[in-house]
């Protein structure tokens, strides 16, 4: 006879119940110290002045007290969530968030009360996403897809109350309110700088890089006496340092994209090439002597055996290629470009000390990079989802 599973107790500690008394606690304390520092010109700010103070303070007290509790489901964990969000809202209207009043004891005792409530929404999500791990795997990556956001929002927020209380120079870093207002005012430029740089010579160079690096792969396998030729002349390649590349790039074929692209090429022969021979020498030996006893030539030994094989190796290395890509083509802009360009707009715009454009342009480019690295994680669940790393996740 078994045992059946032990169960938790009912009265289990939930999650981050100790981040939620001392949060508790410090929200608490900070309603007996001022909003607002006293200064010539300017009272002292309490949390009773006003509607917005005091209705912040409440919601931070009641996520709070509903952090004391285990949230089991989506709905209580989204009661939760909807608190502290409606709380950090009107967190950040106040006046010492808004630069418009210096911050008093009450309000960093709140912001640290604030920030416990961040990570503790941040664990509760996280736990649903684990909770069901054994249910649908759609919901379970959508349950992390959504955790990831929440984190990135969490990060947003208080970067810009930390900025604007602390009153951090705009020209060491903008708040995000000036960053999207950049994005907003600079679409236009921004635009024709994304359609220079990853269009043009990153998109251009990466598909000639990789195919290449492949093809050169192939014909390393196929002659092995290639291997001790060309194996060492592409290793040459990837120790050539970026900065001294460029300008010869730029004086082989100018100033416009084809000497990015070619940076680009370069850079990514290499991780492409090695990844191909890896993957075509991962089949198995008794496969392969399989495929020798059926009379199968090279061509449809590789075709049916070795490149499935190899397609892991490969989709790996063209994530790699894809963030190594965009670095190599805003680097290489630096070393001379026409008007138009990332890598451009960020060395002209930091020398003016425009720094909200210049992190408009990093934000297109790193939003740039994780939709095609998200791209091609898809893309290897659809062409390896054999493969034991891909049915894994």
């Amino acid at each position: 006879m078994t045992a059946a599973p032990a169960q938790a107790p009912a009265s289990a500690r939930p999650r981050g119940s100790v981040g939620a008394v001392i949060a508790l606690a410090f929200i608490v304390l900070a309603f007996v110290y001022p909003l607002g520092a006293k200064t010539d010109e300017l009272a002292a700010m309490t949390w009773r002045q006003g509607l917005l103070a005091p209705l912040t303070w409440g919601l931070l007290l009641l996520a709070a007290v509903r952090a004391l509790r285990p949230t089991p489901g989506w709905r209580s964990t989204a009661l939760l969530l909807g608190l502290a969000l409606a709380a950090a809202g009107g967190f950040g209207q106040l006046a010492p968030a808004l630069g418009d009043a210096p911050a008093g004891p009450g309000f960093w005792l709140a912001l640290v009360g604030c920030a416990l409530l961040a990570a503790i929404t941040l664990q509760r999500c996280a736990a649903l996403g684990a909770a069901g791990a054994g249910a649908d795997s759609r919901a379970v990556r959508w349950s992390g897809l959504f955790t990831a956001g929440l984190f990135g929002a969490w990060i947003v927020f208080f970067w810009q109350i930390g900025v604007t209380a602390f009153a951090v120079p705009r020209v060491l870093l903008p708040a995000p309110s000036f960053i999207v207002h950049a994005l907003v005012d600079q679409w236009p430029t921004l635009l024709r700088d994304f359609v220079q740089t990853v269009l043009k010579a990153v998109l251009i160079g990466w598909a000639l890089g990789c195919a290449l690096g492949f093809a050169v792969g192939v014909a390393i396998d196929r002659l092995p006496f290639l291997q001790r030729g060309l194996l060492p002349l592409a290793s040459l390649t990837s120790t050539i340092p970026l900065v001294a590349v460029a300008p010869i790039m730029v004086m082989w074929f100018g100033f416009e994209w084809p000497s990015k692209a070619a940076v680009v090429v370069l850079m990514t022969f290499f991780p492409i090439l090695i990844a191909t021979l890896a993957g075509l020498q991962s089949a198995g030996r008794l496969e392969r002597e399989l495929m020798h006893s059926y009379a199968a030539s090279y061509g449809r030994t590789l075709l049916d055996l070795r490149l499935p094989c190899a397609v892991p190796f490969i989709v790996s290395a063209l994530k790699i290629n894809a963030t190594l890509a965009l670095i190599g083509a805003i680097v290489a802009e630096f070393f001379g470009s026409p008007t138009v360009g990332l890598g451009f707009r960020i060395s002209t715009e930091a020398a003016r000390m425009n720094m909200p454009l210049v992190w408009g342009a990093i934000v297109v480019a790193a939003v740039t990079g994780s939709l095609a690295y998200a791209l091609l994680v898809r893309l290897e669940r659809r062409w390896a989802f054999w493969h034991p790393s891909v049915r894994s996740r």
